[in-house]
């Protein structure tokens, strides 16, 4: 917050801004209120603010770009438009009356007096000491109510969000990269003042912006300078840029504003989405926002009087098909990386339709089981268009591998998520707010995912690389390995069963010094998991239908005192919680399958039954070739690996 100026051309603007009336010679509103600004509402943003004080923020592209964007060579008869993106739910808890009274509220704190009362702003104010409340508090959507008010006719709004407005374009004066939080939200903000124009022509009824509004043409240039020159390149945030600095180029009728942004968005979607439809950012949630973001800028382009070509729709509908086979049996995305719990959006018309709607529209996919070189497979047992079974009563599941962490990643490498009866099964430690501490150290980290975990040694972040798979009607195999920790080897197997629904996991690893290695199954908050023996465990929910019988087979290891342990609520070391959204911790049950020693070899099943289910096992070895037989609630089948090492369905 700074003084007011009273010198120079800021005294007209300074004085000027309090009143909202009409410019001289401006046309007066009639009686009859005007409709209001037209808002097409974005894709909500992620809440967390992205970009990390001291690190660089720019992703390069490294695909070839496309090359099919540019202008219409027919020209429409339409102007071009740029239609206010809305405010991304931002205005919901800032109503008129706080905007007022200098109020405003983010996130799950309080509102906070962040002002004098009269529009003049402390824009150094962060009480919550939280980054993402600072960002999102430069961004200026806090002001959509009393925009969209100024834009039907109040002028009491009109001035009080252009009086708000205008006191950050003046107490932070361009270049502010220096502040992360007003760098971060420059996107945003240039879309506020955008849809601020708009509100005031329209709420003024008026086709030129007036005399005493145009300090923020000055603004708008100033934003689109910054976005010109700060671009943070080729993920979602440098996508939102280049959107946002097409919307100044469409306002202000500059065509090097346009064409830098399209040019950027063609370097971009090739690298956000792969030729396989895979995103770059390691989040099935970011996943989705992107899916809407490049959905936004098809449109803002096509409104803006440029031919989108083919390889933009393209990628979005590749992309879609991922988001349709991530979607689990409960119509859910898998919390991988930094994804809070969501449903699928079931866009009409796409494979998400069905997917999302829990099979209830569109048409069922054709596909069951999807495997991305960028680091995911996803499967399920069908798309419940057997009656017997329902959309429900399918199984469904996640595996992580690929490149080392990265963007909104985790260090989850190998890790599993599991639906089946309706249910959650096997789910991720979660999304822990990047200001929660340790606990968003630890929810990132390997020991928050269903992985074999070797805690002795630092994590190396590494390659994890998917060396055989096999996909049949009723079982799918992987093998991946990589290298966790200094002079360490890890192999996971994984087999997946349909007709008994069960997952069956073998790790194995090898370390030139001893190591504890431990292979953690995450569980549901709502269930409670009890040991029954060194081989067993059973976690319900109280009143539920079902429950998971999950238990380790004796393979090249006895099985020591402890084999089998459950962690809950632990606080040091953190253990046995889960987040389902960045600021609400739940206390969930892990179990734990420890060994020590320079080798380990952990062979676990993890079994939904109904309540009152069983399951039995016997072993045999024939030949080389080890044999478990299962009885799964009276459904007989059998698992075998053999002397080669291979894990696959024997019957």
């Amino acid at each position: 917050m700074r003084s007011r100026r009273t010198t120079g051309v800021a005294v007209g603007i300074a004085v000027l801004v309090l009143g909202a009336g009409t410019a001289a010679g401006a046309n007066r509103a009639p009686a009859a209120a005007p409709p209001g600004i037209t808002i097409e509402p974005a894709p909500d943003s992620p809440d967390e603010a992205q970009f990390v004080a001291g690190a660089s923020n720019f992703v390069p592209a490294t695909a070839a770009p496309a090359t099919d964007i540019g202008p219409n060579k027919v020209q429409s008869l339409a102007a071009p438009v740029y239609t206010c993106p809305g405010f991304s739910g931002i205005e919901k808890t800032n109503p008129l009356a706080n905007l007022y009274s200098d109020r405003f509220a983010w996130g799950p704190y309080a509102w906070v007096k962040v002002g004098t009362g009269r529009g003049n702003i402390n824009w150094a104010s962060n009480p919550y000491k939280n980054a993402s409340w600072y960002m999102w508090f430069h961004s200026l959507r806090w002001l959509g109510q009393g925009i969209v008010a100024a834009g039907k006719g109040d002028l009491v709004a009109l001035t009080r969000v252009n009086t708000i407005a205008y006191d950050w374009y003046r107490d932070n004066p361009y270049s502010w990269k220096g502040n992360i939080g007003a760098w971060e939200s420059t996107m945003h903000r240039t879309n506020v003042l955008i849809c601020l124009r708009q509100a005031i022509l329209s709420g003024l009824q008026v086709t030129t912006l007036p005399i005493r509004y145009a300090w923020l043409d000055a603004a708008l240039l100033s934003h689109a300078r910054f976005l010109t020159y700060n671009w943070s390149g080729a993920w979602n945030h440098g996508t939102d840029e280049s959107i946002a600095l097409f919307g100044v180029g469409v306002t202000l009728n500059r065509s090097d504003y346009k064409n830098l942004a399209v040019q950027r968005l063609g370097a971009g979607v090739t690298t956000s989405i792969d030729a396989q439809g895979g995103t770059n950012e390691q989040s099935t949630g970011y996943a989705s926002f992107n899916y809407t973001l490049w959905g936004r800028a098809i449109a803002v382009l096509q409104n803006g009087g440029y031919s989108v070509g083919t390889t933009m729709s393209t990628r979005r509908a590749l992309l879609g098909k991922f988001l349709a086979l991530a979607t689990n049996s409960m119509g859910m995305l898998p919390q991988i990386g930094d994804t809070e719990l969501r449903p699928t959006y079931p866009w009409p018309g796409t494979p998400m339709e069905y997917a999302g709607s829990l099979g209830t529209k569109g048409t069922a996919p054709l596909w069951r089981v999807g495997i991305y070189s960028a680091g995911y497979v996803f499967g399920r047992t069908g798309w419940g268009t057997d009656p017997a079974r329902g959309f429900a009563g399918e199984s469904a599941y996640s595996i992580r591998y690929g490149p080392g962490r990265a963007f909104h990643g985790n260090f989850d490498h190998t890790s599993i998520t599991y639906t089946a009866r309706g249910r959650d099964i096997v789910v991720d430690g979660g999304y822990a707010a990047y200001n929660a501490g340790a606990y968003r150290t630890w929810s990132v980290g390997p020991t928050a995912h269903s992985v074999m975990t070797t805690p002795m040694s630092t994590y190396l972040n590494p390659v994890t690389r998917l060396t055989a798979y096999s996909v049949r009607s009723n079982a799918e195999s992987y093998v991946f390995a990589d290298a966790p920790g200094a002079g360490i080897s890890r192999l996971r197997s994984v087999l997946v069963l349909k007709d008994p629904d069960l997952l069956v996991v073998w790790d194995r690893a090898s370390a030139k010094t001893a190591q504890a290695f431990q292979t953690l199954w995450h569980l549901p908050p709502d269930q409670r998991a009890s040991v029954y023996s060194r081989t067993t465990a059973v976690a319900m929910a109280s009143g539920d239908t079902s429950k998971t019988i999950l238990f380790q087979v004796p393979f090249k290891q006895a099985l020591p005192a402890g084999a089998i342990l459950v962690k809950q609520a632990q606080t040091n070391p953190i253990q046995g919680w889960q987040y389902p959204s960045s600021y609400v911790r739940k206390s969930a049950p892990t179990l734990m399958l420890a060994r020590s020693g320079k080798t380990a070899s952990i062979l676990s099943f993890v079994v939904p039954v109904r309540a009152s289910g069983t399951v039995t096992y016997s072993v045999r070895q024939v030949g080389t070739t080890f044999i478990v037989y299962l009885n799964v609630g009276g459904k007989r089948t059998a698992i075998a690996i053999s002397g080669g090492g291979s894990l696959y369905r024997a019957g």
